[in-house]
């Protein structure tokens, strides 16, 4: 989608921090990070929410995106501390881009209940 701020950094024509590229996924730096490390990752395919990723195809994505953000984790060195992983669905939920992604936030402790 040519209006898809996401789209447009998966597609490079926007830069960001990237911290890991795939076939299927862009992992980059948030740009209003809420914690110390703070990362969106982002399909290569656009959803616009995770409602929107249906079928075998999106529920492969899914999949892959959590693998890929679990992933970048680790390599981040999260694993002992702990982290979250949350996605946001419509304007109650605090989605703010209309593209399906992940925050991956760590590096302080985290409360609870989020919002």
């Amino acid at each position: 989608m040519s209006d898809c701020i996401f789209c447009r950094i998966v597609s490079g024509e926007i830069p960001a921090q990237v911290v890991r590229r795939t076939e299927d996924a862009v992992a980059f730096r948030d740009l209003n990070p809420q914690a110390p490390t703070h990362v969106l990752v982002v399909p290569a395919t656009h959803y616009g929410a995770a409602r929107d990723a249906v079928g075998a195809d999106g529920e492969r994505t899914l999949g892959r995106l959590l693998a890929f953000a679990a992933e970048i984790a680790t390599e981040l060195g999260l694993d002992a501390g702990g982290y979250r992983i949350v996605t946001n669905t419509g304007r109650d939920g605090g989605q703010s881009v209309g593209h399906l992604h992940l925050h991956l936030l760590g590096g302080r402790a985290l409360g609870w209940p989020p919002g």
